[in-house]
């Protein structure tokens, strides 16, 4: 048996201390799944465990890239992570991957499908899914094309895939034109195929039509806070981030970018560590500290805003995460029809840890481990149940539904399925739209009227002082 555990959730939740708690329990290794916590020299910013919490447990792919070089590409990621997997596992140890960066995670999880199905889910942050991005633009230079161009060729060739795509979704969008030159199929029809195969497999009774798409025999955790609860402890995290020295790291990071344009180097500040939380935020402060425009006040206030600026960018990542596991990873599982390997564990008391997190995913572990019966994954907590209750009443209901994205024409919105497309016209600010138009309407129609009855004034006005002249005419003759 080659169990794989993985721990999924938003920032702050706790991911790291569980799986530390993990490996310590089932004598693991850790693989860290964070894009940014690879670079090296700027722990905090990049929110990496600490040594002194890591337990003398192995870790890998963490501090492991210089500043400068590019972020991993997925398709690289899974092969080196593959790689060590496949060691663990010969050490007879338990890998655990533990991270945020939830697209690298999923390459892992999953074996790969016909022509990359999902690997538009996968790609974020700058990274390529693998090497034969780069060719494709050589190849086909329409997909390095503004959006609303490479949409409209992608309605030419493949308008069921266009119309399943909301506008802003880019990557996406370029990956499934990008198929279609690689195939000459519309990757609706390949995507088609791939479902009906897998169903195929299913009614002949193929034992692996489903767990055949899992590489390994895997749990997944998904440690997960309440809302507020999880805001307030983001905030008071970039406190104790600042106290610790993010200034100090931001700097290295501002000063380094300085003396690479001294060079005549040049570096995309859209990929790769750039993007880190905390830099980004922080740069017109560095910026106009280097410049000695603003007085000390100024300074000193531009600081708080930018701080201010890494808690809102901070809370707005959590929300994305959170979004990504409800949404991508739950569809790829019911897909797989493996929902049941992902447990919710609640952290929003940390005081329950032990209760709420240890104990459960102990237990849960051993299970795998043993490969018994797991329990019910809506058993472990009220928010369990709540949350993963709702998602499997939600898939019940798409079930019978074809993905397709809907744009309102008087609002000008997009929604990316039927449930949001109802709630949109059901919604008050449509009404309030149709209720101006129907407005605009009326006052339109009464200017009208008013114009109409004004020519017919003139019309009878004219009328009669034509009769006045006429009748003068005859008079004088």
């Amino acid at each position: 048996m080659q169990p794989l555990i993985a721990i999924v959730g938003a920032t702050g939740t706790g991911k790291s201390k569980l799986a530390v708690d993990l490996a310590s329990r089932f004598n693991g290794e850790i693989i860290n799944g964070d894009a940014m916590q690879m670079y090296r020299g700027l722990p905090i910013i990049t929110n990496q465990i600490p040594m002194d919490e890591r337990n003398g447990i192995r870790h890998h792919l963490i501090s492991c890239i210089e500043l400068g070089e590019e972020p991993w590409r997925v398709g690289l990621f899974k092969s080196e992570c593959l790689r060590i997997i496949k060691g663990i596992h010969s050490r007879r140890r338990l890998p655990i991957l533990v991270g945020g960066t939830h697209y690298y995670t999923q390459a892992v999880l999953f074996k790969d499908q016909l022509v990359g199905e999902g690997s538009d889910e996968f790609q974020g942050a700058g990274a390529r899914s693998d090497g034969e991005s780069e060719d494709s633009s050589t190849k086909w230079p329409i997909l390095d094309a503004p959006t609303d161009v490479v949409l409209q060729k992608l309605r030419e060739v493949d308008p069921a895939m266009a119309d399943r795509w909301h506008p802003n979704e880019t990557r996406k969008i370029r990956r499934s034109l990008e198929i279609y030159f690689q195939t000459g199929r519309p990757a609706s029809e390949v995507y088609a195929e791939q479902k009906r195969s897998k169903q195929a497999a299913m009614t002949n009774g193929d034992p692996t039509a489903n767990e055949g798409q899992l590489r390994f025999p895997t749990m997944v955790f998904w440690v997960h806070s309440e809302k507020e609860t999880l805001i307030s402890r983001l905030e008071k995290r970039v406190d104790v981030m600042i106290e610790q020295g993010l200034m100090a790291e931001a700097q290295i990071m501002s000063d380094y970018i300085r003396g690479q344009k001294t060079q005549g180097a040049s570096i995309d500040l859209t990929r790769g560590v750039w993007v880190a939380i905390g830099f980004k935020e922080l740069a017109p402060y560095f910026e106009a500290l280097h410049n000695s425009s603003l007085s000390v006040q100024e300074l000193e206030a531009l600081k708080k805003s930018c701080i201010e600026s890494i808690k809102i960018a901070t809370r707005q990542y959590s929300v994305s995460q959170v979004k990504w596991i409800r949404n991508k990873l739950w569809r790829t599982l019911a897909e797989a029809g493996m929902t049941h390997i992902l447990y919710l564990l609640d952290s929003t008391n940390v005081e329950e840890w032990r209760e709420c997190i240890t104990e459960p995913s102990e237990l849960l572990t051993q299970a795998l481990l043993k490969g018994e019966s797991a329990p019910d994954p809506k058993s472990l907590s009220k928010l369990a149940s709540t949350i993963l209750g709702a998602k499997e009443a939600q898939s019940q209901k798409d079930a019978g539904s074809s993905a397709k994205c809907f744009t309102c024409g008087i609002c000008r919105k997009t929604m990316v399925n039927e449930e949001q497309w109802h709630i949109h016209l059901n919604g008050h600010s449509h009404k309030r739209v149709l209720k101006a138009i129907a407005k605009r309407a009326e006052r339109e129609e009464f200017l009208q009227e008013r114009r109409e009855s004004t020519r017919s004034i003139s019309r009878d006005k004219g009328s009669e002082s034509s009769d006045e002249q006429n009748s003068l005419s005859d008079l004088f003759q």
